[in-house]
């Protein structure tokens, strides 16, 4: 007997089906720009949220139970999740699966080694139990965010000792990441900042910081990872203000202590619109930087200022974002679906409604954005917003360096003003989304 007996396979129906347990949107095999939809969106499942968070907030307990009919805090319940996990993923056709190392086993509070002894048991289970399908690691990260020793951050901390155990906890999370076949690793630092300045050695900070994530590529290689390393942005929440604020922040951060050949981003969209940037905006900055590595796949709520991790419903958001990453050439990552069921969702039930929701979203938005470049306005109208920096000589040389900043001044001498720039026409572009969206 499985946990999800009651629920059936999930298939693509198309968008006329009623089933609530049918892909509308999501055909894996479907065409798109010469590329099949399930090599455009390489899904993930979050295991921290879909195999342990049960809607507990700073307001209330629980309210879903995810024991799977063990104990918690039990190997036999860390077990429970991988076979929940691995039927849940084969019932809706999830390919990866992302982890924190705390979110497989349950971390011993007095001895890291039994710890990592109970990461050894857990990888060795989840081998067995994907052994012959095709379900693999997308990414793996340690949680240096949550006990209390993070409570001044892990790099960021004004403790060696503490230090020494975030660099554990990053060789073990990298080792089983190794082991599980895992296509990146990502750093998202939770505690990373500071709350004051009165206290903080910000330069100190982040130089340890820098020294953590450069040991960890020089551990990574030396053990054969060969995928990337990543950050996750995020501007607030826990701390104040965070080093990984938005991704302009992060990739100058990598640039200026010399990891930016190894590194790139994690792009979430709710930690972009806590940012105050859009989805796409984060997605832009990442790929015209070469830096576009995985995404987040979730939407915060625009009337609150912490990080919801709803699932994406909203295609205009998605179509955009997809719009971003077909003009980058795609992803070497994949989509996490680090989302959580709202509280009072709170079944087994609720949990496929979600992944086909956010599923559905993300593939209709792929469909979308593909319509938005093969019918080419949008294209034209950018290209022809900047053409004279190709149809005007002043122009090429702006854009080859070769100009002077004396010759450009001689030539707005000659002409004494300037003509009225190429119109934006911002409303005929949002127009011409609207057609393609509903068309």
């Amino acid at each position: 007997m499985g946990f999800f007996d009651s629920i059936p396979q999930v298939t693509y129906q198309g968008p006329k089906c009623k089933d609530p347990y049918a892909f509308k949107y999501y055909d894996p095999e479907r065409v798109i720009l010469g590329k099949k939809m399930k090599e455009h969106l390489p899904f993930a499942m979050a295991w921290w949220h879909n195999l342990c968070a049960n809607g507990r907030d700073m307001f209330g307990e629980g309210t879903a139970d995810k024991t799977f009919g063990a104990a918690p805090g039990t190997m036999e319940h860390a077990k429970a999740k991988v076979d929940a996990g691995i039927e849940f993923m084969k019932k809706l056709g999830i390919g990866y699966y992302c982890f924190h190392d705390v979110d497989l086993v349950p971390e011993d509070p007095e001895d890291i080694n039994v710890t990592n002894a109970r990461l050894d048991e857990i990888s060795d289970y989840i081998l067995e139990k994907t052994k012959g399908t095709n379900i693999k690691c997308l990414w793996g990260t340690a949680n240096m965010f949550n006990n209390p020793r993070f409570m001044n951050g892990a790099g960021s901390t004004n403790s060696p000792e503490v230090y020494c155990f975030a660099a554990a906890q990053i060789k073990k999370a990298l080792e089983i990441t190794v082991k599980l076949g895992g296509r990146g690793y990502v750093f998202w630092g939770g505690r990373e900042g500071y709350e004051t300045l009165l206290n903080t050695d910000m330069k100190l900070e982040q130089e340890n910081i820098a020294s953590l994530m450069r040991m960890a590529v020089d551990y990574g290689r030396s053990i054969g990872f060969k995928g990337d390393f990543l950050i996750e942005p995020k501007p607030k929440e826990p701390m104040k203000h965070q080093y990984d604020f938005d991704a302009a922040t992060a990739i100058g951060f990598l640039r200026q202590y010399g990891l930016d050949k190894d590194f790139k981003m994690n792009i979430e969209a709710n930690h972009a619109t806590l940012a105050g940037h859009t989805f796409q905006h984060e997605l832009r900055v990442s790929a015209m930087n070469g830096m576009l590595g995985s995404v987040d796949a979730n939407q915060g709520d625009m009337l609150l200022g912490w990080d919801t991790d709803e699932f994406p419903f909203n295609v205009y958001e998605t179509t955009l974002a997809m719009y971003e990453i077909l003009k980058a050439g795609g992803i070497p990552g994949g989509f996490n679906f680090d989302s959580k069921n709202r509280r009072p969702s709170n079944t087994f039930e609720d949990m496929f409604h979600g992944y086909i929701l956010g599923m559905d979203t993300f593939a209709l938005g792929l469909i979308k954005a593909a319509e938005i470049i093969e019918d080419g306005r949008i294209e034209k109208a950018l290209r022809d917003r900047y053409a004279s920096y190709e149809t005007t000589e002043i122009g090429r040389k702006i854009r080859n360096h070769t100009a002077t900043l004396e010759e450009l001044a001689g030539c707005a001498a000659q002409m004494k003003k300037p003509a009225c720039p190429e119109s934006g026409r911002q409303e005929l572009l949002e127009q011409i989304m609207n057609e393609v969206m509903f068309g």
